[in-house]
């Protein structure tokens, strides 16, 4: 079933509205109202999406909560920002530079007692 994206978007518009207008006016945690206009905003937000997309072959850049949710269940959780995460703190240390608390005393320029500058020839 094809859509027009021009009244798919009114409709969406119109749940958007709907639903803002059951937030506010929330009665209860289990507001039957705002459960309605959420499914219906969801819904409307589909239909719209995938009539811009037959019609222009765009989307939008938004998720439905509950494909988000879908995808975590399915393993799919993957984030494509997340990927370079991942080996950000690999690069500082490995498990052969771990810091074991000894200060290496071959390194030092100065003499026994005297700590300025100990191992450091950069400072003046």
């Amino acid at each position: 079933m094809s859509t027009d994206p021009s009244a798919a978007l009114e409709d969406f518009l119109s749940a958007v509205r709907e639903h803002f207008a059951a937030s506010a006016h929330r009665t209860s945690e289990t507001d039957p109202r705002v459960e309605a206009s959420y499914m219906a905003l969801a819904d409307a937000f589909e239909i719209y999406e995938d009539s811009l997309y037959t019609a222009y072959g765009e989307v939008t850049p938004f998720e439905l909560f509950d494909d988000v949710e879908d995808d975590r269940e399915d393993g799919d959780d993957y984030d494509e920002d997340d990927s370079d995460d991942e080996d950000e703190d690999d690069d500082y240390y490995d498990d052969d530079d771990a810091y074991d608390g000894d200060v290496d005393t071959d390194d030092t320029d100065t003499a026994p007692g005297d700590t300025a500058g100990a191992g450091d020839s950069s400072r003046g």
